[in-house]
Parts: structure tokens; sequence; C-alpha cells
């Protein structure tokens, strides 16, 4: 029997860098398809190829037997394929009903809107995957996972027999997670295929009939999930064996932990809704405490929390043993922590110049009533030589110079009152090898002036060569800390 979806020599460049190189994969009827793989290998790229997000790339690509190439995702759902994106495009101030007919809602004879009939269509789709909600209520009223269940529902009320999953179970608990796998086989038995992009891998095991396993821009290996286990998918995706990865990290990878040194941020038991639970650790003077999970995992939530961007909805914190409320970012600033966040963006003023950017948080330091542009531009221009910030021309604008430098930048601004604690969320995303050097060598000297650091990310060789313990999130939850042994790369990522 043909393959329901197949691609053959799929490549795709953004610029000079290569996303996807000669790509073959294949898709059967019935089947759910498992594509796992670390953060930039590739996955992503070849899914928003299928929806028809990407329009221009290398190779071909053939539904039933016959050439496609996809001008919109609108197009790519008329031919029957759809995608439920990990950011849930789910309008929250909509009823569920009105969310599950986005866009096509039914009419009546004097072309207004048709409740009642989607409202019972509603019903009669959400009772079909066992979702036993009332379609008028709110979208925003329902928890994450039975959202994630109803922007299912959206895509198969299209008619798609392609559904695209983009890690469905990040954010869900253990029971939703199940139930949505129950949903999912549902489907299968009714013939629909699913590709299924997650990096729990033991979801993925669970699920999939078949997995393929993305390295690089390519193409590795699949397998039929039977025939397989996790220590084989990770295997694959990071291209060394277990006695490869000790061999060349134990030496490197030694984390010294400093169970001694005073602790300077104690949280206890700290919980954000459906992000994370019951999340409990310290951060003491001259460590690094690193936080490592795969996207979704609560991490990156729990450092904007920490900062008071999301208020804790439980738990406590202190900072040198005060009590401390972190309603907001002013009381964050106040008890004595910073925080650089993933995003340049939300921080940074590409128009501005570089001083500007780097003193815009000490104004008032500077001075109350006048701004001091010599004196900014004096501090600046000590941090662009500590930090080897290139060039180093105060009066640039940010947005010229690269990532790299753009995030010692974001470091710099911190620097010149130094924080208790700082906290830093992907510190070195998107950067070249010298770039990322640069910032293990800043953090290094921070953490030898005694400052307590907080590193989270998704990337394992982030926290692997920043920190001196590791905390594994998973689902919202602490599941493994290391501290005081050797590490590796697997290790790290089976804990995950």
């Amino acid at each position: 029997m043909s393959p329901l979806l197949q691609l053959r020599g799929v490549s795709k460049a953004f610029g000079g860098a290569i996303a996807l190189r000669e790509i073959d994969f294949t898709l059967g009827s019935g089947e759910i398809h498992g594509l796992v793989g670390e953060n930039g290998a590739g996955k992503s790229t070849l899914m928003k190829i299928i929806a028809g997000v990407h329009t221009s790339y290398g190779g071909v690509m053939e539904l039933d037997g016959r050439p496609v190439q996809f001008a919109s995702p609108a197009d790519a759902l008329a031919a029957g394929i759809g995608m439920v994106h990990q950011e849930l495009s789910a309008v929250r101030t909509l009823t569920i009903a009105e969310n599950v007919f986005l866009g096509v809602q039914p009419l009546n004879r004097f072309g207004l809107v048709d409740w009642p009939a989607m409202i019972s269509g509603a019903r009669l789709l959400l009772d079909g995957l066992g979702i036993d909600v009332d379609p008028r209520a709110s979208m925003g009223s329902i928890s994450l996972g039975t959202q994630q269940l109803v922007e299912l529902a959206r895509v198969l009320f299209s008619g798609a027999r392609i559904i695209i999953l983009d890690e469905p179970t990040s954010a869900l608990s253990p029971p939703e997670t199940q139930r949505l796998f129950a949903v999912l086989r549902r489907l299968r038995e009714e013939g629909r295929s699913l590709i299924f992009i997650s990096h729990f891998l033991d979801d993925v095991l669970d699920i999939c009939d078949r997995v393929t396993v993305f390295r690089n821009g390519g193409k590795v290996a699949d397998a039929d999930t039977a025939e397989i286990d996790k220590s084989w998918l990770i295997h694959q995706m990071i291209g060394h064996t277990h006695g490869e990865l000790e061999e060349s990290y134990t030496n490197a990878l030694y984390l010294d932990s400093k169970p001694d040194a005073a602790v300077i941020l104690h949280a206890e038991a700290l919980s954000l809704d459906a992000a994370f639970h019951d999340v409990s650790f310290d951060v003491r003077a001259g460590e690094v405490l690193g936080i490592y999970g795969y996207l979704g995992s609560g991490q990156l939530d729990l450092a904007r929390s920490l900062f008071g961007k999301q208020p804790l909805k439980r738990g406590r914190v202190s900072v040198d043993g005060r009590l401390v409320k972190l309603s907001s970012t002013a009381k964050a600033r106040a008890a004595g922590l910073a925080f650089v966040p993933e995003s340049r963006r939300s921080m940074l003023f590409a128009e501005e110049p570089v001083f500007k950017n780097m003193t815009i948080s000490i104004l008032q330091r500077i001075g109350r009533l006048l701004l001091h542009p010599t004196a900014e531009r004096g501090i600046a221009q000590n941090h662009i030589a500590s930090l080897h910030i290139r060039p180093p021309v105060t009066d640039r604008p940010l947005g010229a110079l690269s990532g790299g430098n753009q995030q010692k930048v974001a470091l710099a601004r911190w620097l010149t009152h130094l924080p208790r604690v700082l906290m830093l969320s992907e510190p070195t995303r998107g950067m070249d090898v010298g770039a990322k050097e640069d910032v293990v060598h800043i953090v290094r000297g921070l953490k030898a002036q005694g400052i307590g650091i907080l590193v989270v990310s998704t990337e394992p060789e982030t926290v692997l060569s920043m920190a001196d313990r590791i905390l594994v999130m998973k689902k919202g939850r602490v599941v493994h800390e290391f501290a005081g042994e050797a590490i590796s790369k697997d290790r790290l990522l089976a804990a995950a």
C-alpha cells in the first residue's frame, strides 16, 4: 500500500543557515508517527513545510501519491493537513463552541451566527472525543489540557486526515496526557494519521507506532517503537554512546556543589497554576544552580515568577533569610533579584545606543533629576572592555550588534550594582560557540564574586557548561537533582 504522505530530499535554508538537509519522511494511513530530536534539530521546520507555513523549499512532497506544494496553512488544511501548535491559538475570552468553529461559524438564513446549531454541533464533536464540557463556557475557564483537546477538536472539525501535534503533552498532567492518548488512539482506529512531535521520550514510546530521529537538520534514524527503548532514542539524538560521552565529559563536567556555602535564596513549595507545582530549592553564595527540562517543563515560568512577572499562587521565597513577596518586578529588584529573560527583545531597545541599554535600570542612581550621558558612557565603556563587547562603541545602535554581544549588553545592565541573585533564562540561545564561551566566562566571574546564580534552560549544553548543581524538571515538578558527581549529557536527558 502506498504511503499517505511522503517527502523526498526535502531541504530548507534560512539565509545561509541550513535547517534541513535532504530529508526523506513517510507517513502511513492510520499511523501515529513520532518525531524527536534536540532543539534546533529541524523537526518543527519540516512540520511547518508539511502544514504550509514554510512555502519555499527543495525536494518533493507527495500526498496520496501526487506532488503537492502548499501556498499557505489554509491551503494545507484544505488538502486535509492540520496542525495543533504548542502555543495554542485558542481565544480564551470566547466560548468553547466559538473556538471549535473559529472562522467557520454556521449562519442562519438571515446571515447571522446560528448559535443553537454551533452549540449543538460543538457538543456533538466534543462528546465524540470524550470531552465533557459545556460548549457555552468560556475557553479560559477550562484547564490547559482540556483546551488542548478543544484545539484538536477544531482541527478535526476541519476534516483533517493528517494531524500534526507539536509538544502536545508539555503542559499536561499525567491523567490529562492519558486522556489525550485515548483520543489519539481512537483517531488512529478511524484511519487518521498523526505526527507527534515531543521531547518527552516516554510519551513517544507510549503512543507512537513509529519514530523518526533528527539531528543537526538531518534524519539519522527511524524505527518501530516496539523494537527500541529510551536509551536507543537518546543515543540517536546526541550521536554518541554512553561510554563515549562519559569518556569525553567526565573530567570537564564534574558538578562541584557547595553544600556549606550560605543560602542566599530559599524557595519553598512554589506553585503557579498548571506551570509548576511544589518546587523547592536553595541558591547558595558563589554557586550556579542549573534548572533543566524540556520545553514546557516549567523552569522558564519559574524564573519569570521569581522576578515578579507571573505572581506565584503558592509558596514562600526568602532572600538572605528575609521573607519577600515577589508580586512585581519592582519588589523583586528591591529584594536583590535580577533577571535576564530568554527573549532579549523584551528588555533591550534595538534602536537605542549601547550605553543607554546598559544604564537604563540605574538612571536614578546616576542622577535623580537630570540625565548624565557622560557618566552613562563611562559606565558602558567599562562594561564593554570587561565583557569584550564587539564592536567596542558606546553610541552604536544595539540592533547593529550580533546576538551574542546583545546578550552581553543585557548582562551588563545588572553589573554596575551587583544583585544578590542573578537569574538567567536561556542565556546562550542562538549564539555561536565563541559567544557562548564568553557568556560562560562572565557567569563564572560573577560566581567568583559570591553572587548566587540561577540558570534555567531547555538546552542541556547550557546547564552542563555553567552549573555546579542541576535540578531536572518534568511537567512542572522537580524530578531529579545532580550534585557532587560526574554528569553526562545522556544522563541529563534520561532524567528529563
